[in-house]
């Protein structure tokens, strides 16, 4: 089915997914990394990485509504897999935080650390699955 909206519409939705997946790919590498550091050296999860996971989880949110608003003007993705990685990844981040956050801290820096890896395969995945060969 032939698009109605004008290739613009659609080439700026499509460009924004791409670069916002490469963002959350290494926004989740770090965030994995500095709460891996954390939790080895036994600290407690700071305001700073707190307020980075939950930027991490918005940006998840902003992320599936650009990909959406490209299907709907008609754009899709390779692998229709691709839509499970992301509804995964946006359910699942701020799962963890609502979960880990009633719990010791140790406990809650494990978690978040670790949620954050499973999310990075996620996107890595999501991104291989989008690619439009």
């Amino acid at each position: 089915m032939e698009s109605v909206y004008p290739d613009s519409v659609v080439g700026i939705l499509t460009f924004l997914h791409a670069r916002l997946a490469i963002a959350l790919l290494a926004l989740a590498f770090v965030l994995a990394v500095w709460g891996s550091y954390g939790y080895l050296r036994q600290r407690a999860i700071s305001g700073g990485f707190r307020s980075t996971y939950l930027l991490l989880a918005a940006l998840t949110a902003f992320q599936g509504l650009a990909g959406l608003a490209a299907m709907a003007f008609g754009e899709r993705p390779h692998y229709l897999l691709h839509l499970v990685y992301g509804v995964f990844a946006t359910v699942f981040l701020p799962g963890v935080y609502a979960y880990s956050s009633r719990g010791a801290h140790d406990r809650e820096a494990v978690l978040l650390a670790a949620a954050c890896w499973i999310v990075l395969v996620a996107y890595g995945r999501g991104y291989m699955t989008g690619l439009v060969r």
